[in-house]
């Protein structure tokens, strides 16, 4: 072992290693903390290869094939009614009663108008028809349905015409109305009903209802596509796939020592040019495209199944409709698989093909770890059937799951890799911390963690997302250096590698090209390579000036 090696673990085994010594005191544990970030700055630990290749120093390119709304905003810009879209959560609140429109136990009954306070019963996720039709699906699954003139009930699975409601507006009032004409309307005996007379108007009447809207959080392919409708949908979606990534992209990676990207695709690639509604084909034609840029600037490229059928975790990034994870059923399984076979079978003996990632993110919440491993056991052997040293990569649940469950499971016996994501954020531990208190839990909780996982003789350990943001407001430039400094440092050490989240973000912190041309994101080369790096110093001393003085 290289002497700078070992002597990163004595110090963190006697001073990092132990946090009651450590912190005994308020002088010593800010020297020795300072001491110990130096070192790890100026002597990174060796081992930095994969079967002898390089080991991943990645860029995903998040936001291009599978669209993230908060990566790129202005995608959504010309949807009428925008604020309306796919899985947006409303509540109604009828202005003559005071009370919202609820659905006792989440569906399966009449629909009432008797609550003082919206909580869960009480909000509905609009599924879209068009700019002015919708769906309300209910907490428990269910859609409101009517027919003329009697009381609205959430019984319905699958809705059709009696529950397409088309929704008029004026400002935050609104009125509902059945397609054949009838409006919807709070009986003084608190129940809903569609036999409104007449043509109301925006005073205070049983068809006028005040409408909320909760939470509009999800801005993925399905409400583009579905906001938009096909033709003008596919006009914005061609434009963004030939201009958010191009070739000169993969030259400044390749410039910048990267030599990977990560690029999430949906589900309905494999279908492509013509994939279901409301889905846009085209995303073929752009990842081929990305893997002949590859091989001209000689990276490699992990395709990673970012959206499954159904959703793996609700999430926008997943093209989940209305938040729901419908991706644990067989059906929806036996289409991942296929989604597996087709992109194994289309680029397992590309030169560029370094991985192919089995599902991104499933949600420990919604998918059993027993319904995970089977579905990773099954993608692992479809892979291998295309390619014997093509590494299958499979991502940790996202929420309370030990990434440990994963190396128990014996999922497969070559080329396998475990993709944990690491962020400082989206946690409220992670709230109130400071500066120095966000890098020391790099190495208080992150590197035992991957010292731990690589120590388990089982599948290599990749960071497959990470980035260089956090909760810390108004941070210095160097601070961010700092942070930034200590992430690589820590994810190195990753037996297979780490990937930042990710190219290009309307969010400058997030944007991987922003950071490097503004320097807030020091990559460069080891300095065990470039003993006289006078950034990687400047970045070292400001780790000991920031320590001593308590800046934060």
């Amino acid at each position: 072992m290289p002497i700078m090696t070992c002597l990163h673990y004595w110090i963190w085994n006697k001073l990092g290693g132990k946090k009651d010594f450590f912190f005994a005191s308020a002088e010593m544990g800010r020297w020795a903390f300072c001491v110990l970030i130096l070192l790890w700055i100026l002597f990174p630990l060796a081992n930095s290869s994969v079967d002898g290749l390089d080991k991943v120093r990645g860029v995903n390119l998040g936001g291009w094939l599978v669209v993230e709304g908060w990566i790129k905003p202005s995608l959504f810009d010309g949807i009428p009614n925008r604020d309306m879209l796919d899985g947006t959560q409303v509540q109604f609140k009828s202005v003559t009663l005071q009370k919202y429109v609820s659905v006792d136990g989440g569906g399966g009954m009449n629909v009432t108008v008797d609550r003082d306070v919206a909580s869960s019963w009480e909000t509905f996720r609009l599924w879209r028809v068009s700019d002015r039709e919708f769906q309300f699906r209910c907490f428990g699954g269910q859609f409101l349905t009517s027919s003329e003139g009697d009381p609205i009930s959430a019984t319905v699975t699958s809705p059709a015409l009696n529950e397409t409601f088309y929704i008029e507006r004026n400002d935050t009032r609104v009125h509902i109305k059945l397609l054949g004409g009838n409006y919807v309307q709070a009986t003084m005996n608190n129940q809903l009903t569609a036999n409104y007379q007449g043509v109301p108007g925006w005073d205070d009447n049983a068809a006028t209802f005040e409408m909320t809207i909760a939470a509009n959080n999800l801005l993925g392919d399905y409400q583009l596509a579905n906001g938009y409708g096909h033709d003008k949908a596919k006009e914005v979606l061609m434009k963004h796939q030939r201009s958010f990534i191009t070739a000169g992209d993969f030259a400044f990676l390749s410039r910048n020592g990267i030599n990977t990207v990560r690029i999430p695709v949906g589900w309905w690639i494999a279908q492509d040019p013509y994939p279901p509604a409301p889905f846009i084909g085209g995303s073929l034609v752009a990842l081929d495209g990305a893997f002949s840029w590859a091989q001209v600037y000689n990276l490699k490229c992990i395709i990673d199944l970012h959206a499954a059928p159904g959703s793996q975790n609700g999430m926008e990034h997943s093209a989940s409709r209305d938040g729901s994870v419908g991706w644990p059923s067989p059906d929806y399984i036996s289409q991942t698989l296929d989604v597996i076979d087709f992109l194994s079978a289309r680029y397992a003996n590309h030169p560029a093909l370094l991985g192919i990632e089995l599902l991104n993110e499933p949600s420990a919440a919604s998918v059993p770890l027993d319904v995970l491993v089977s579905y990773y056991m099954r993608g692992y052997q479809i892979v291998r059937n295309y390619s014997s040293e093509a590494y299958v990569i499979i991502c940790q649940r996202i929420g309370n799951a030990d990434p440990m469950e994963l190396y128990q499971a014996n999922i497969g016996d070559s080329n396998i890799v475990v993709d944990l994501h690491y962020y400082n954020l989206f946690d409220p531990y992670f709230d109130n911390m400071n500066a120095m208190e966000n890098i020391q839990f790099i190495y208080e909780s992150r590197v035992p963690q991957l010292q731990s996982l690589d120590s388990a003789n089982g599948p290599l350990v990749y960071i497959g997302e990470w980035v260089n943001e956090w909760s810390v407001t108004n941070a210095s430039q160097i601070q961010y250096q700092m942070y930034g400094s200590a992430q690589l440092q820590a994810y190195d050490a990753a037996s297979f590698g780490w990937s930042y989240w990710t190219l290009k973000n309307d969010r400058i912190h997030w944007d991987f090209e922003w950071n490097i041309k503004n320097k807030y994101l020091l990559l460069g080369s080891s300095p065990m390579k470039t003993p006289n790096n006078f950034v990687w110093l400047t970045v070292a001393c400001g780790v000991l000036l920031c320590a001593l003085s308590g800046m934060t």
